[in-house]
């Protein structure tokens, strides 16, 4: 019975015959249904010049001891600058902050003009207006593939400003909060989820 509910489903089959590994645009297209938030990572480079890039690729590792981890192209023009100095600052962003993660994901441009930023006692420049800062020690990096995993052990941590969180979904930018209508402004406060 087992064996005939598998050859009737047709997802089975094809699991079983794919045997050519993933390009890069078919991975790129379906991990971008996981959702994920919008940080940019900040440090100083060797000649103590602020560098910085939007990262989606974040996420907690350990709670004892405290650590968090992001994923940096090594090939990129702002990780390989500071990745020796041994100090980061993840910024969480807003999700009026798409200017910000516009900037920081470019290829070009001066990422930290006419930005009001400033030094963090951890040695990380510090964006304003962010929802959150993870001061970070570099503890370990691990080359994987076209990417390097950075763990780094937290320092400090700063809630800085309420607010929604930048969200990326499917390649875009994703709003998760919508005001509904007058009606069922008094019953639910004004906001539901939404993915828009």
């Amino acid at each position: 019975m087992t064996d005939r509910h598998q050859d009737d489903n047709p997802v089975a089959g094809r699991q079983a015959t794919r045997q050519v590994p993933p390009t890069p645009d078919r991975l790129r297209r379906v991990l971008g249904h996981f959702a994920t938030g919008v940080t940019v990572v900040t440090g100083l480079d060797a000649e103590h010049e602020p560098v910085g890039f939007a990262c989606q690729s974040f996420s907690s590792v350990s709670l004892e001891p405290p650590l968090v981890l992001f994923c940096a192209d090594h090939r990129g023009r702002s990780w390989p600058r500071m990745r020796d100095t041994g100090t980061f600052c993840v910024n969480i962003l807003r999700h009026a902050q798409q200017d910000i993660v516009d900037r920081f994901g470019s290829p070009t441009g001066a990422r930290f003009e006419g930005i009001d930023w400033h030094l963090s006692p951890y040695g990380a420049p510090a964006l304003p207006g962010v929802l959150a800062r993870v001061h970070c020690a570099v503890e370990a990096v691990h080359a994987s593939g076209d990417h390097d995993v950075v763990v780094g052990r937290v320092q400090d941590l700063e809630l800085v400003q309420a607010g929604r969180p930048l969200l990326f979904y499917r390649g875009r930018f994703a709003v998760t909060e919508r005001v509904r209508s007058a009606a069922q402004v008094e019953v639910t406060g004004g906001w539901d989820d939404f993915w828009g």
